[in-house]
């Protein structure tokens, strides 16, 4: 999905216009960024957490000259799914619910 769909998405499931839905989805969008800019953690309920993690400065090397390059330390976004969303990614991939996919071991055999 792109940005323009969930756009088109927003605009037909509220009943809003084009304009009005890119308005809220870049809203969003930008509240996130400037969040996680100031280093704050980003939780929806349901859905899952944006932080930023630090990486540490390290030595990569350049694939086309093989030469040494100092990478420089940086902040990168990090997004970490919910169980929720976890699970109904699972079921809809399973076409099953996780606990009816696998048998209970209190269940005896059926022969």
């Amino acid at each position: 999905m792109t940005k323009a769909d969930l756009i088109d998405e927003v605009s037909r499931l509220a009943e809003l216009t084009r304009k009005d839905s890119e308005v809220i989805v870049e809203t969003i969008f930008d509240s996130v960024v400037r969040s996680l800019r100031a280093g704050d953690k980003i939780e929806i309920r349901g859905f899952g957490s944006f932080r930023t993690r630090q990486r540490r400065p390290r030595v990569g090397r350049n694939p086309k000259t093989g030469e040494r390059v100092e990478v420089p330390a940086k902040k990168i976004p990090f997004f970490k799914p919910s169980k929720e969303l976890k699970d109904l990614v699972n079921e809809n991939a399973a076409g099953t619910t996780p606990a009816a996919a696998a048998p209970s071991p209190a269940t005896p055999p059926t022969a």
